[in-house]
C-alpha cells in the first residue's frame, strides 16, 4: 500500500543530514509538507536544534520512531548511518516503512 492512500498515521521522516548542505531540512521540510497533504502527523528530527551531539539526536529520533506508526525514508539515506540505524529499529519493532520515490 502506498502512504499516500494509507489512513492518516504518524510517520517519521529518516533521511541523511550528516554532510548535507542545511542538514538536508529542505528535503525533510517538504516530505512533511507531503504527508501532511495526506493527512498524516508527521514527527520530523529536522524542527530539533541544531548543536547537540549525534547520540543525542538519536536518543530523540528513536523516541520518535516508538511512537510512530511508520517511517518514511527520504532518497539517498542508503550512505546515512544514523537513518539505516533508525530504519533497523523501526523494523525491530514493528513498523512500517516506506522509502521516498
Amino acid at each position: 500500500m502506498d502512504i499516500e492512500r494509507s489512513k492518516p498515521m504518524k510517520v517519521f521522516i529518516s533521511g541523511k543530514m550528516t554532510g548535507v548542505v542545511g542538514y538536508n531540512h529542505n528535503e525533510f521540510n517538504k516530505a512533511e509538507s507531503y504527508l501532511q497533504h495526506y493527512g498524516h502527523i508527521v514527527l520530523n528530527p529536522a524542527v530539533l536544534p541544531i548543536g547537540m551531539e549525534r547520540h543525542d539526536y538519536m536518543v530523540i529520533c528513536y523516541a520518535m520512531v516508538e511512537v510512530a506508526d511508520a517511517v518514511y525514508v527520504l532518497r539517498n539515506s542508503e550512505d546515512s548511518i544514523g537513518s539505516q540505524e533508525e530504519v533497523r529499529y523501526a523494523t525491530a519493532i514493528g513498523k512500517k516503512i516506506y522509502e521516498q520515490e
